[in-house]
């Protein structure tokens, strides 16, 4: 059973947004407008932070793109009183909406500010709901969501490759955000594959989780600048 993983190389990453926008057409994020998102409820799936270290003329400057992590010993998962929240067989961190009780522990207990509480009824502008994808669910109010390394379409894949005769291959799946990623930023793969990619990338000096000391083990690591 495949482990997926993401990479994302700092050196590369531009800060353009791509896969921010793409995030959130992929995953019918909803809108939260400037007056929730002026209190801290902006929906951002995927958000690219910017970051700085020193004081000028020696300030290093970096974008850090931020997904959910999907870690391995996740506290969302431990904390979530209905069992909402849960690690699927390939260890992608999912929620159930449908058990969801909106108790918000799990936003609480995330380190990295990943998870994401439904205020209102999901907003679309008129414009942008000819464009909603149909293979993602719309979320209802009062239930937290959060990135899916776009499970759907993995589960497309699958198809697929049934549909076609075929084996399915690791690299029929990729996630929309490495899909449209400009500065080929971002890599995906099955960690447990010791041939993929991502498992020779974890290799490199230059690779680091965030928050590593809490031993929460994220599938998203980083390749610092080098």
């Amino acid at each position: 059973m495949p482990r997926w993983t993401m990479a994302i190389d700092l050196d590369k990453c531009l800060g353009c947004q791509a896969c921010t926008v793409a995030c959130r057409m992929e995953n019918n994020t909803p809108i939260a407008g400037p007056e929730q998102a002026a209190k801290g409820r902006a929906m951002l799936w995927n958000e690219v932070i910017p970051s700085s270290d020193g004081e000028y003329p020696n300030v290093t400057a970096r974008y850090i793109p931020r997904p959910c992590m999907h870690c391995d010993d996740a506290l969302c998962v431990k904390v979530c009183p209905v069992k909402a929240t849960y690690r699927n067989e390939e260890g992608t961190v999912l929620v159930d909406y449908d058990r969801c009780i909106g108790c918000r522990f799990c936003t609480v207990a995330c380190p990295y500010a990943a998870r994401y509480f439904n205020w209102h009824e999901p907003y679309y502008p008129e414009t942008l709901k000819a464009h909603l994808n149909p293979d993602v669910a719309i979320r209802p109010k009062g239930v937290v969501e959060k990135c899916t390394f776009c499970v759907h379409r993995l589960r497309k894949a699958r198809e697929q490759a049934a549909a076609e005769g075929r084996v399915f291959q690791a690299s029929d799946y990729v996630p929309a955000c490495v899909e449209t990623c400009t500065g080929r930023a971002r890599y995906f793969g099955d960690l447990d594959d010791p041939a993929s990619l991502v498992s020779q990338l974890l290799k490199s000096p230059r690779a680091f989780h965030l928050l590593e000391e809490l031993g929460t083990h994220p599938k998203v690591f980083y390749l610092r600048e080098g």
